[in-house]
């Protein structure tokens, strides 16, 4: 949020913002599967299905990644048909997630105790 924010206010060029981003996206993707795998393989179904839908929408947005971009973030299209606002909106969409999903994790380990 903060990278995208510094974009927006021109503190930062487009080509250093997208490499900042485009370099956790991987991890991103990766750590959020294996969660959901976790999720799945210890019978949280309720955590689960709850972490399914963002998976998969992580997924997908790396998979549909068009040829010739230099990520998900491409610092020739972030400008354009107001990418920079959509990608500020899942940014704070996901932090609102990984907040929640923050404060149920911590609820089950202490309810576990």
């Amino acid at each position: 949020i903060i990278t995208l924010s510094d974009l927006e206010c021109d503190y930062i060029n487009a080509r250093s913002c997208c490499s900042k981003l485009n370099k956790w996206v991987v991890p991103e993707v990766i750590g959020h599967a294996v969660v959901t795998v976790l999720m799945l393989i210890s019978l949280h179904w309720f955590i689960f299905l709850l972490n399914l839908p963002v998976a998969t929408w992580n997924i997908y947005r790396y998979i549909m990644v068009p040829s010739g971009n230099m990520g998900v973030f491409d610092p020739t299209e972030i400008h354009n048909r107001g990418q920079l606002k959509s990608h500020m909106k899942e940014a704070m969409i996901k932090l609102g997630f990984h907040l929640l999903c923050f404060f149920m994790y911590l609820y089950r380990l202490v309810c576990a105790v």
